[in-house]
């Protein structure tokens, strides 16, 4: 996958880690609210609280940082990390021993 530009905008991927307590019934519901979020959001899941999205550019990743920072639970840790469709398409992926290719970004992005 290289780089793609869509109406002049660099395609970038926001991604969201994040782990959270899952001991209490609260915790299991403020974790799966959190994950809400990101779906409603157009994240995808790649692993267990491992989410990403691609995005048309840094400006559009800065309204969806400031969603997630709006979003964080009191307890548990996030990270949200910022990559490039290049470096994004260099990522290495295993199932099972077998290669796979990264998630590609849908063809046409929506721009709001």
């Amino acid at each position: 996958m290289g780089r793609r530009e869509i109406s002049g905008y660099r395609t970038v991927w926001l991604v969201a880690m994040f782990d959270l307590p899952v001991q209490t019934p609260e915790d299991r519901k403020n974790y799966a609210q959190f994950r809400k979020v990101l779906l409603e959001d157009g994240f995808m899941m790649l692993q267990f609280s491992v989410y990403a999205r691609p995005l048309a550019s840094e400006d559009a990743a800065l309204a969806h940082r400031r969603l997630i920072r709006r979003s964080l639970p009191l307890e548990g840790e996030v990270r949200i990390l910022t990559v490039t469709d290049h470096q994004f398409g260099k990522m290495e992926v295993y199932y099972a021993r077998k290669r796979r290719d990264a998630e590609e970004a849908p063809s046409q992005l929506i721009l709001f």
